[in-house]
């Protein structure tokens, strides 16, 4: 185990070049670039706004703030789980010419998904300007969430990587997974539209959590619920050292199978 992440941290180099490869293909061949990690979020939000408070004439005070916060959250979340469902196996041409880590590429993936994620914020930071709420010093609590955001979104992609390295079809049930994740958690409605006695599911759901650190934050300027996200955070620890042994003692399987 030590081995092994000692050659995960020699491949830095490696490890710099694949994020950065994994940035500018995310908007490859596109005329607008770099421009649609803001764009992007900007316009998923125009239209969910229009459909829910201009249609239906629903969302409550600084709904705007809400959507745009959720919308951008989810999206982290989501396209980790995509990408990191094909970066091993989108990498074989590597994997069969250097012997390397397999648990570097899923965690390329993530990272660059992450940078995305960043860029984003910006839009976020607009619409705060445009509602007129503006961090409090609780704004510094906002890298602790995002942390361990990132931390559960690497355990997700250690796992999928490998198990999609062999089942090939997961691409298909993981669409459908991230749009129940989508409706299913608070990201477009409120949580006070939940019944109580359906309020457990929103807690088991890690991205509710995610969501509700962010919101704390950046809309209601206090505290976030740090019992729960160090659970989540510690939870995804002890995954990504699981996985870390497990890619350790079978990856060799994974350059049979490509």
């Amino acid at each position: 185990m030590k081995y092994y992440l000692l050659e995960i941290l020699k491949r830095r180099d490696l490890i710099v070049t694949l994020v950065a490869s994994g940035i500018k293909a995310q908007n490859r061949n596109t005329y607008l670039g770099y421009f649609w990690w803001l764009l992007d979020p900007l316009l998923m939000s125009l239209i969910f706004y229009f459909v829910v408070v201009v249609i239906f004439q629903r969302g409550g005070e600084n709904y705007g703030i809400y959507l745009i916060t959720g919308l951008v959250v989810f999206r982290w979340l989501s396209t980790v789980i995509i990408s990191s469902a094909k970066s091993i196996v989108t990498k074989s041409q590597i994997i069969k010419q250097v012997s390397v880590p397999k648990a570097i590429f899923p965690l390329t993936s993530t990272l660059s998904q992450t940078v995305s994620f960043c860029f984003a914020l910006i839009v976020v930071a607009l619409f705060l300007f445009i509602f007129q709420l503006y961090p409090t010093l609780y704004a510094f609590w906002l890298p602790y969430v995002i942390l361990i955001q990132l931390l559960f979104s690497y355990a997700i992609a250690l796992v999928l990587a490998y198990v999609s390295s062999f089942v090939m079809d997961i691409d298909n049930l993981l669409s459908h997974v991230t749009m129940l994740l989508r409706f299913g958690s608070p990201v477009i409605w409120e949580e006070d539209l939940v019944p109580i006695n359906y309020h457990w599911a929103l807690e088991i759901n890690p991205l509710t959590h995610f969501l509700r650190g962010f919101r704390d934050i950046l809309m209601h300027g206090r505290i976030p619920d740090f019992s729960t996200l160090n659970i989540i955070g510690l939870i995804s620890v002890i995954v990504i050292v699981y996985m870390l042994s497990f890619y350790n003692r079978n990856e060799h399987k994974i350059v049979k199978i490509l």
